[in-house]
């Protein structure tokens, strides 16, 4: 009796332990880029880092009709844009989304994002072993000056 609640808390321990891992996705110094009046598409940034591997899948927002996560690079002095279907997250490695990389672009704005205000994203992950995970983060808009 006494080694099966032993298997029972180390099993407990363990599930405890799984899920405190998923939900200490870390999101910081997250922001988005002020819109000029008119303009109907936004960009925010933040740097990711998941304990375990995991894909960033979605991400959404009252203040927009759809969002894509992008990517940047320069190809023979060419900056070019392309959308992404996700974003792997491997183990204990920051992800970093800036200007000028990996970035969130926001489209058909409902108003522009003014520098003061809260950008409200959902963000839906999966981990490797196929485990969903959602995150609602506040993000404020800042004036950027090039």
């Amino acid at each position: 009796m006494p080694f099966r609640k032993l298997l029972l808390l180390s099993g407990l321990a363990f599930s405890l332990i799984a899920n405190a891992a998923t939900d200490t996705i870390a999101i910081t110094q997250a922001w988005a880029r002020a819109t000029a009046p008119g303009q109907d598409v936004g960009a925010a940034y933040m740097v990711l880092q998941s304990p375990v591997d995991a894909t960033l899948l979605e991400v959404s927002s009252p203040a927009a009709d759809s969002i894509e996560i992008h990517k940047m690079s320069m190809d023979h002095g060419i900056m070019k844009m392309r959308m992404l279907e996700s974003l792997p997250l491997p183990a204990g490695k920051w992800v970093k989304l800036e200007p000028g990389g990996f970035h969130l672009m926001l489209f058909d704005l409902k108003t522009p994002l003014k520098a003061g205000m809260q950008l409200s994203l959902t963000m839906k992950f999966k981990e490797k072993s196929g485990k969903p995970y959602t995150r609602q983060i506040q993000v404020p808009v800042r004036a950027v000056q090039e």
